[in-house]
């Protein structure tokens, strides 16, 4: 009897050890899987968020024109962002940063960007300017928060983007320090912003179709240089342009006011007055433009008349979208 008590006990234990010799094979099963799904996440996730590669000398066959980079340098409204606060037109040209904007995501401050080898860019060769205009991307691979409009700037054509730097290379040099974005902790790991470039950063035209020469040359100046969405088209809530409402107007993020639209929806003018407008500030009912339209103005008002009568006719032949206000 008692030997069969033993036995049976014996059974038991190895009945026992059986089984949790089982559920400790799947909870390690478990965890091996668990393990392997994080790691194929985490090269998932860093492949895909990891900027482009940094070319040597992308565009070095190219030759500077100088005097169109100064077009360029206008058109593109640089230093309505990158001059310091309260500058004048006069000082257009000093990019000391320290400018802030009031996002739904925090404020920003733009940083100098002048010739400066200490606090600017003065030690960046041709192609790291280049990466950063056009890919949103630092010289030491991190990702710019797209404030900054490079994905209008990746349209820029080649030879704009040489004259552009060669043109910037006549820049005073304005030792200022940068200042420190303010944001929420979540936004400090910029490596996201490339997850964020794979869905927004969108390498089409947002207005494709039969365009005539001027209003092509229209697209270009208002889409890639003077990357009027940025201020005019409204946004989801991850920062994207809906590209659906393409001009047709948004919120102030300062959050006074309205940022108008601009698509033949609400904006009635004609072609002569919307290129008068971006000449001398005066709209057609004898208002003078206001806010920061002010620069915009001042800069576009030194192009030459061709190019602000292609804005218009651009403008014209985008399409009506109206949009509660």
């Amino acid at each position: 009897m008692r030997c069969r008590i033993v036995r049976l006990k014996f059974r038991s234990k190895i009945l026992l050890f059986i089984h949790l010799k089982g559920e400790i094979q799947m909870i390690a099963k478990a965890i091996f899987v668990g393990l392997l799904a994080a790691v194929c996440s985490a090269v998932l996730y860093f492949a895909l968020s990891a900027p482009k590669a940094v070319t040597p000398n992308p565009l070095g066959a190219l030759v500077a024109d100088t005097i169109n980079g100064r077009s360029v340098y206008l058109a593109a409204g640089c230093g309505g962002c990158h001059s310091a606060p309260q500058s004048s037109q006069v000082d257009n040209l000093i990019l000391s940063g320290g400018q802030h904007f009031e996002t739904p995501f925090g404020r920003f401050y733009a940083p100098n960007i002048s010739m400066s080898v200490k606090n600017g860019i003065g030690r960046w060769p041709f192609a790291d300017f280049e990466r950063a205009v056009r890919q949103g991307v630092s010289p030491d691979g991190a990702h710019y928060f797209p404030v900054f409009p490079y994905t209008a700037y990746q349209h820029m054509r080649d030879q704009d983007i040489v004259d552009l730097w060669g043109y910037w290379q006549s820049f005073p040099v304005a030792d200022i320090k940068n200042q420190a974005h303010d944001l929420p902790l979540f936004l400090g790991f910029r490596r996201n912003i490339g997850l964020w470039k794979r869905v927004f950063m969108m390498q089409d035209w947002a207005i494709s179709g039969d365009l005539n020469p001027d209003e092509q040359r229209g697209r270009y100046l208002a889409e890639a240089l003077g990357h009027c969405s940025e201020c005019h088209t409204p946004r989801n809530a991850f920062g994207g342009l809906k590209r659906a409402q393409w001009l047709a107007g948004t919120k102030n993020p300062v959050g006074k006011g309205h940022i108008p639209n601009i698509t033949p929806a609400s904006l009635d003018w004609s072609v002569e007055e919307i290129s008068e407008y971006l000449s001398s500030g005066f709209t057609p009912e004898f208002d003078t433009v206001g806010g920061h339209m002010v620069l915009v103005v001042e800069n576009l008002a030194q192009l030459n008349p061709q190019d602000r009568n292609a804005i218009a006719q651009y403008l014209k032949a985008v399409p009506a979208v109206g949009v509660p206000q």
